[in-house]
């Protein structure tokens, strides 16, 4: 084992390093930090673009084995992607995140609650678990998925329909911008085309991407897939429904829906980065915990 550390090489957004980390994200398969996670932080217009390079990378004959890693901005919170057999370099990845990936010189670090192994190495180091946790869960694809609208209603997506301002809309109010008072959704030339340019990138089917249609033919639910042929995993991310029309079945339908597309292209499970009951409701499963030390 010669396992040497480099950092994140950021070229340019959708350079080299961009897919061989992709790459290293979809062999582990895993839902801690997922290629689905990558890909939406990517892509994300509140990305900290110039914090890329700060990513720590370990590769062992030039094959990533481990990362430490953000998440779409630099707010303490670390994440330790890493492949089965290199429990060695758990206290380095500590080292590192402790000292670059910090928010006011502290990090806290995300470590499974199975993962005794890392525990160990965050305790000898002087970390305590907190309160604040991860939590994922699964949908088993296999059955047949179901699922109604209410009349008036439809499902598109925005490869059939690609229409960024509502798409922005959906989201805007779906994740309650307006309802907590921060005024109506109105974007900018530049707002649009940040947007358009998330649709743009390299590994996006742009029919995984789904929205529930109101009979005004405003957009009220969303769910972003994320599926690659190469693992067994789909990601769904984000899911969001206008306040307005809540309660009406329609988030289940756009996961649902979501999900039906993900498996007829291949996917065994779809995983997402949640414990809300909302989705227990609709057939996910909890099936990992993780809790931030500090």
């Amino acid at each position: 084992m010669s396992v040497q550390f480099r950092t994140y090489r950021n070229e340019t957004r959708f350079g080299a390093d961009y897919h061989k980390l992709r790459s290293f994200l979809v062999e582990l398969d895993d839902c801690n930090y997922s290629f689905g996670r990558w890909d939406w932080m990517i892509t994300h217009t509140y990305l900290q673009e110039e914090r890329l390079s700060e990513i720590g990378i370990w590769e062992d004959g030039g094959r990533i084995v481990a990362l430490a890693a953000f998440d779409t901005v630099m707010d303490g919170k670390c994440f330790f992607p890493y492949r089965e057999h290199y429990g060695c370099l758990f206290g380095d990845m500590i080292a590192y995140a402790k000292d670059k990936l910090t928010k006011d010189g502290k990090a806290r670090m995300l470590i499974r609650d199975s993962d005794e192994a890392f525990q160990a190495a965050a305790s000898a180091m002087g970390l305590l678990p907190t309160q604040e946790k991860d939590c994922d869960a699964v949908f088993p694809i296999g059955q047949e998925i179901r699922y109604s609208l209410p009349d008036g209603f439809s499902v598109t997506d925005m490869g059939e329909n690609p229409d960024f301002y509502r798409y922005g809309e959906a989201l805007w109010k779906g994740f309650n911008h307006e309802l907590d008072g921060e005024g109506s959704f109105s974007p900018g030339p530049g707002d649009l085309l940040a947007i358009k340019n998330g649709f743009e990138r390299p590994n996006i089917n742009p029919r995984l991407k789904i929205a529930v249609v109101a009979p005004n033919g405003d957009f009220v639910s969303y769910c972003g897939m994320w599926q690659d042929s190469a693992c067994q995993s789909a990601i769904a991310e984000p899911v969001a429904t206008d306040p307005a029309y809540r309660r009406l079945g329609l988030g289940r339908a756009a996961v649902l829906e979501g999900i039906r597309r993900c498996g007829e292209l291949g996917a065994k499970r779809a995983f997402v980065g949640s414990s809300q009951q909302f989705y227990y409701q609709i057939g996910f499963r909890p099936c990992a915990t993780s809790t931030f030390w500090g």
